[in-house]
């Protein structure tokens, strides 16, 4: 049925039809409802029925969890600290109705000037933003203003995708390019004790908290020189103060069995951001530093804050990691090591995923540069022995 509705209109979109200026947006919800019928004619191609399209879906379907749970954090911290009892639907639907603007001003900026861009220079939608769209309401505290998000949007769509060629060309992860922006520009609105709230009731569903209401959470604590006293369980479940995806880490957990499953994301660059994470956060442990972020417990390192996220989502992201097999274990390494170093040693940045896949992201092309240049040396030394 909606092949013959969409064959039906299509020349309305078509050369000389009315509505040709459109084509590539007709495109765009054509080929995302059905699995497009043309193929490759030049080149070595691999026919397949998924595309980069389906794939993106995936990836959202794997964020789900991590987006429901944050809905349901966002109502069960606001009334948590106003010290009201409520039901699991009410906490639900005030953080449903919390973030459903910040979910919706990020896809009509993003897609509009994906569209806009696309128009302009008679080329098909690409479909990163699909995935992009929702990470960047998730990756940003709830209390950021919309205006901020949709400047933030517009940044990084703009000049850290479109300008480098659109979806498979750019160098830096937009979604984290969206937050640094937001972290370097509008530093009040993404640190703090104050921003990790709703503030506002929301329909009536929410409470009212006091202008003077702070809520801290842990690595902000030990960014203070404090001990966190929150115990595993809850940094595990993700019922704590933190960015809206970013704090369970049961749901980040399902949503990357589900990435494996399907072989969407590289289990080696997961693998070796926890593995780099643990090690660097075990050396900090055993160093005797005399701070309260080298004394957090390595395992504990790895479940707060976005480092979960950040291994399973960002740093897996197959345009900006690295490309080779074994590149992929040092790339990885590398982001894990690095944001435990960030951590530690630097107390006015107490996140550091951030920071470290935005700089491993510039020399992703460098480490599979030096792995392919290694294989082909370990070929020639092998052919003069021969």
């Amino acid at each position: 049925m909606i092949k013959k509705i969409l064959d039906k209109i299509r020349p309305n979109f078509e050369e000389g039809g009315k509505l040709k200026n459109f084509h590539s947006v007709f495109e765009g919800f054509e080929s995302f409802l059905l699995v497009s019928n043309r193929t490759s004619s030049v080149g070595v191609s691999i026919h397949d029925a998924i595309d980069s399209k389906r794939i993106m879906s995936f990836v959202v379907i794997a964020l789900l969890p991590a987006l429901l749970f944050g809905m349901y954090n966002i109502g069960y911290q606001n009334y948590h600290a106003a010290g009201v009892e409520a039901g699991f639907w009410a906490m639900f639907f005030y953080g449903f109705l919390a973030l459903l603007p910040k979910i919706l001003v990020s896809y009509i900026v993003g897609l509009g000037i994906e569209f806009i861009v696309a128009q302009w220079k008679h080329e098909e939608i690409q479909e990163g933003y699909l995935v992009t769209g929702l990470l960047i309401p998730m990756i940003v505290p709830v209390s950021c203003p919309l205006w901020m998000l949709a400047l933030a949007v517009a940044f990084s769509v703009i000049l850290a995708k479109e300008i480098y060629g659109g979806t498979g060309m750019n160098i830096f992860n937009p979604a984290l390019v969206a937050r640094a922006f937001l972290f370097f520009a509008y530093p009040s609105a993404m640190t703090g004790d104050s921003i990790w709230v709703s503030q506002n009731a929301i329909c009536g569903l929410g409470c009212d908290l006091p202008d003077a209401f702070t809520m801290a959470t842990p690595l902000s604590l030990v960014g203070a020189g404090q001990e966190i006293t929150m115990p595993v369980q809850d940094m595990i479940t993700g019922l704590m103060p933190g960015s809206v995806g970013e704090t369970s880490v049961i749901a980040i957990a399902i949503g990357a069995v589900i990435l494996l499953w399907t072989r969407i994301a590289s289990w080696r660059t997961m693998l070796s951001v926890f593995v780099g994470g643990a090690v660097v956060g075990w050396l900090f442990n055993i160093s005797g530093m005399d701070s309260a972020a080298a004394q957090v417990p390595w395992y504990e390192h790895l479940i707060l804050g976005g480092f979960c996220f950040g291994a399973v989502f960002m740093a897996t992201d197959p345009v900006t990691s690295a490309r080779t097999e074994t590149g992929k274990f040092y790339y990885g390494f590398l982001i894990g090591a690095l944001t435990i170093s960030i951590r530690v040693l630097n107390p006015g940045y107490p996140e550091g995923m951030m920071l470290a896949i935005l700089f491993m992201n510039m020399f992703a092309p460098l480490i599979d540069y030096c792995v392919v240049q290694r294989n082909i040396s370990r070929r020639v030394r092998r052919s003069h022995k021969a």
